[in-house]
Parts: structure tokens; sequence; C-alpha cells
């Protein structure tokens, strides 16, 4: 199966209080984006890597990955994550049979890890990284006091990569309104809204997504100790 692979690098990085785009930032030695470029172009049926990265940041963006042949374009994210996602389908080449949509916010990707979604398309349409909720849940009120306990049994939380065969993905985006591109947080839930069935699988180990200081020093850790070759 041939995969086209989107990264989605068009977050701010305001909350991590970063003066360059969030993809930019360095960790453990590498523009984050780099690390998701890195583990992509080590997987042997990614044909094609499309960045969807922050308008007008396209140059530093293409500096901060470096020359790798499977970097097929890098273009301008758009106002939303979803609207980001579409620029990166309509880059992909028409050819690939499988899409996988990743965060340049999860550094720690593996080529393992891609493999193990993408073979169980072959049972699925729709595979994504996903772990069991650990934490007790607590609903609160307006007030932010405790007004009851949640249920954790059954919940996950979705991560990425995402992996799709490349008909539904792109029947799904096709129709896709305004509203749902503006609001859909992820490509999941989107499939999942249209009766597709989604199949979690938990990656076996640490997949944070950076979004505070206290998480770029949690990755930092993790690459540097070596996880990431």
């Amino acid at each position: 199966m041939t995969t086209g692979a989107i990264i989605v690098a068009a977050g701010t990085g305001e909350r991590l209080g970063a003066d360059v785009p969030k993809a930019l930032v360095r960790v453990a030695g590498r523009p984050m984006v780099a690390w998701s470029v890195r583990a992509l172009d080590a997987v042997a049926g990614v044909d094609a890597i499309v960045i969807a990265c922050p308008p007008g940041h396209e140059r530093e963006t293409a500096a901060a990955v470096g020359t790798r042949a499977r970097i097929h374009r890098i273009v301008p994210g758009g106002t939303s994550r979803q609207r980001s996602v579409a620029a990166g389908l309509a880059a992909l080449p028409d050819g690939v049979e499988t899409i996988l949509v990743h965060d340049a916010a999860r550094p720690l990707i593996t080529p393992e890890l891609v493999g193990r979604l993408t073979s169980c398309l072959a049972h699925a349409d729709a595979v994504v990284a996903a772990a069991p909720v650990a934490d007790t849940l607590k609903h609160v009120d307006p007030d932010g006091f405790v007004d009851g306990g949640v249920d954790r049994s059954g919940l996950w939380g979705a991560q990425t990569p995402q992996v799709f065969r490349a008909d539904v993905l792109r029947a799904v985006f096709a129709e896709a309104d305004d509203a749902e591109l503006d609001s859909a947080t992820d490509c999941a839930g989107m499939v999942g809204r249209r009766g597709i069935r989604v199949l979690l699988v938990d990656p076996g180990g640490p997949n944070p997504k950076v979004t505070t200081p206290a998480d770029l020093r949690l990755v930092e850790v993790l690459l540097g100790s070596g996880r990431i070759a």
C-alpha cells in the first residue's frame, strides 16, 4: 500500500511562550517537526510527505526538515487544524491508497508505530493511536467545584498518527462544511460521525502532545534518553 502522510505543523506555539511557530521550536537538538519527518522517512511504505505549516513560514520549515526525497510539498496551513489537513489533502498525490495524519507536536512518533497502525487497515477503514484514560475523571460546576464523577471505563484519549483508507478520508473532507472544518478536533471524529468504525490502537509507549513548557521538557528528556535514535 502506498501511503501519503500529512504533518500538521501550523500551530503558533503561543502556550509554549515561543517566538517561533511550535513546530520550529528546537527539542533534543532538532526542530520539533524534524522528528516526525525523520520517523516517517524511515517507513518503506510512505511515499509522499506533505507538511502544512504556518502561512509565510514555508522557507523556515523547509530549512528545518532538510532535503529528503519523500517530502512532496510544504503548504500553508489553514485557520483551523482541519483546514490545515484539508490543505495537506489537496497537495497529496492522487494515487496514494492510505493517508496518515500526524501532529508535529507529537515528536515521539516511531516507524514501528506507523507500521502497526497501517497494518491494521487490512481489517479497518480508520485506525488511530490512542491510550486508555488513566486518571480519575471529575465533572465540575461553573464555579470549579466537583459535582460528580465520570466513569472512565471504555474511555480512551485519541492521539496521532491517524491512518485512513484514502478514498474514505477524501470523501469525508469533500462533504465537510465550513462549520465542521472550523470545529472538528481531529479526523477520526469526522470519520466516526459518518458511521465509519474507527479502530483504536495503544501506541505502547509515551506519545505526548507538546502544548506547554512542561510538555516540552518531558519530550526533551525522552528524546535525549535515546528512546528514538
